[in-house]
């Protein structure tokens, strides 16, 4: 089911992305920053879903309220005509890195641990049947030594 999402919004995506205008220069770095803003926020909101502890009142603040500071900090970098948008991008980016650090060290366990235990099965299937030739064997060697 969230493969089938995941395929409507790439291709709803690229059917619109063909469509819409081309952003302006004058608008781009807005549009980077706010897009930025709003990734770490869905990654933050992933991790937050792993770690047990979402909410979605924090999680839509967060994404609005990222989005609408970096915005601004990009007006006003304007105005100043400093770069303090690069200051926003380089947190963003770090928080996305360590929310996809969360996420990623999340399904390697989760995937080790799925291997560990099929390997267990598979052992303790040949182990059970090791010890019942063996737990044969010695009724055998029991009652050849009752004789």
């Amino acid at each position: 089911m969230v493969f089938i999402a995941i395929l409507i919004g790439c291709v709803l995506g690229a059917i619109i992305g063909i469509n819409a205008p081309v952003i302006s220069y004058t608008y781009s770095s807005y549009l980077a920053i706010a897009i930025i803003a709003a990734l770490d926020s869905v990654f933050g909101g992933i991790a937050s879903v792993i770690n047990k502890n979402f909410d979605l009142k924090i999680f839509i603040s967060g994404f609005f309220g990222n989005a609408i500071l970096a915005i601004l900090l990009t007006i006003l970098g304007q105005r100043l005509n400093v770069d303090i948008y690069l200051a926003a991008i380089v947190v963003f980016v770090w928080r996305m890195f360590m929310n996809l650090g969360t996420i990623r060290r999340y399904y390697v366990e989760k995937w080790s641990n799925k291997i560990k235990e099929k390997k267990i099965k598979k052992n303790s299937w040949f182990f059970s049947f090791k010890s019942l030739s063996y737990f044969i064997n010695c009724k055998k060697v029991e009652k050849s030594q009752k004789k």
